[in-house]
């Protein structure tokens, strides 16, 4: 490995952790409220775009085109964390989010489907597509330059942050929620208002690409990138030495991308089912409580990581998400009041975000800086394509038959966690002090 690029004898000068921070939180959170909006707006969403007189096959299909975004996100994966791991983070972070803002302008604009047939399910798809690309790589790219940017012993509170921004891009897309249902009626909203988180949602690109510009590469990224032989194929040499670790991320990213889609991109949907019987108004209420929670609880969870130890604050969140999920929805079917709905959804955010706030730093640990950004990029989408996508429409399809579906499917992901976090975590430390040893020689 070589040393870092000096310039006249002076070491570049280093971007300040709340820059860094901000910068990869403010494209992470574009990313989720537009995820979230979708999902929080579905019911919407399947009657402008889906030519259907069943309300539960047009959702359907709805979820369905959700589903097809995350087909798009392991080709993201490869030519984004690719991307990332030859010309920078920096340069793979600001193309994720102009990608993203393109998608998003496509739903916010596309004609329904009276208007251009099937014209408007056609944009629908091309939107999602290009939403799904973008997101592919900004996992990777994102959790990659936070984890080599930040102190080894602040690394999971820091990179906690990246889930702590889908509390606050949830929590937004919910409150908008709350206030699109609360002044506009149900056939207005069905009509047009449906549009305004997605038109919302441009104004955050601006602002993310600005500072994502302004930032300064991670050095361990430049040492690397010294190196030519280590960056010639960052595909290639993660599939040819590091397939164990690919396929033993991934089976850990089931249950962060489970998780977070059944019980909190899912909830509002769940919520308004039948069998519970919430207005729309109420089940964002709901989500908006337990998203605020979420951004706090994320943090605080990689924190706390960082103090006692990744191993066994992960083994922790995994035994919660084990536990927690079907009893605190039992309880929500026998009280299906209001103020029991806030807190079942509060707890089951704060056990997400005990698993989500850990997860994406110990992902990026367990490769090297030089396929960092592709081995989590694809590791995590990965896992997205087969369980997150589908997880609305299976959950939509399986309320048929049992209200517990949505916890016992969340119980069976972490499940695999535990089955898999033994040899996870021997990947992760052995990497971790191969790492050390190279950020050693790098200073030397």
């Amino acid at each position: 490995m070589s040393a870092l690029p000096v310039e006249d004898g002076i070491t570049p000068k280093r971007d300040p952790l709340k820059k860094v921070v901000f910068a990869t939180a403010a494209g992470n959170t574009l990313e989720w409220f537009d995820f979230s909006s979708y999902a929080f707006f579905a019911a919407y969403i399947s009657v402008n775009f889906f030519a259907s007189g069943d309300t539960a096959g047009g959702l359907v299909s709805t979820y369905l085109v959700f589903a097809v975004g995350f087909i798009a996100r392991p080709l993201g994966a490869i030519v984004i964390g690719a991307y990332g791991d030859l010309r920078g983070r920096k340069a793979a972070l600001v193309l994720t989010v102009a990608l993203m803002a393109i998608g998003t302008f496509i739903i916010a604009v596309a004609p329904p489907v009276w208007v251009i047939g099937a014209g408007a399910p056609a944009l629908l798809l091309v939107g999602r597509l290009l939403q799904g690309f973008s997101a592919g790589g900004e996992i990777g790219g994102a959790t990659s330059f936070l984890v080599e940017k930040a102190p080894e012993n602040r690394r999971a509170g820091l990179t906690g942050w990246l889930q702590g921004s889908m509390g606050i891009a949830n929590a937004l897309s919910a409150a908008l929620g709350v206030f699109i249902t609360t002044v506009f009626e149900d056939e207005t909203v069905a009509a047009w208002a449906w549009r305004i988180p997605f038109i919302v949602g441009l104004f955050i690109v601006p602002v993310a690409v600005y500072i994502r510009r302004s930032l300064k590469e991670s050095e361990e990224f430049l040492g690397v990138q010294a190196d030519t032989a280590e960056k010639r194929s960052p595909v290639k040499e993660l599939i040819r030495h590091y397939f164990p670790e690919l396929c033993i991320a991934a089976l850990m990213a089931i249950l962060w991308q489970v998780s977070v889609y059944a019980l909190v991109i899912y909830a509002t949907t769940y919520y308004i089912h039948p069998s519970l019987g919430f207005s729309s108004n109420r089940a964002f209420w709901a989500s908006f409580v337990g998203n605020i929670g979420m951004i706090f609880a994320c943090v605080f969870a990689g924190r706390l990581a960082d103090k006692y130890g990744t191993r066994r604050a992960l083994w922790c969140a995994t035994v919660i998400l084990f536990v927690i999920p079907v009893p605190a929805l039992s309880v929500l079917h026998a009280v299906p009041t209001f103020p029991m709905l806030l807190v079942v959804h509060f707890v089951l955010c704060i056990a997400v975000s005990g698993y989500a706030g850990i997860i994406p730093s110990a992902l990026a640990r367990i490769f090297p800086a030089h396929v960092r950004s592709t081995g989590t990029s694809f590791s995590y989408n990965i896992a997205a394509i087969f369980f997150a996508g589908m997880t609305p429409t299976i959950m939509t399809w399986a309320m048929q038959y049992s209200f517990l579906s949505t916890g016992l499917y969340v119980t069976l992901a972490a499940g695999i966690a535990m089955v898999t976090m033994p040899v996870f975590m021997k990947r992760v430390e052995m990497q971790e002090a191969a790492s050390r040893d190279d950020r050693q020689h790098l200073e030397s």
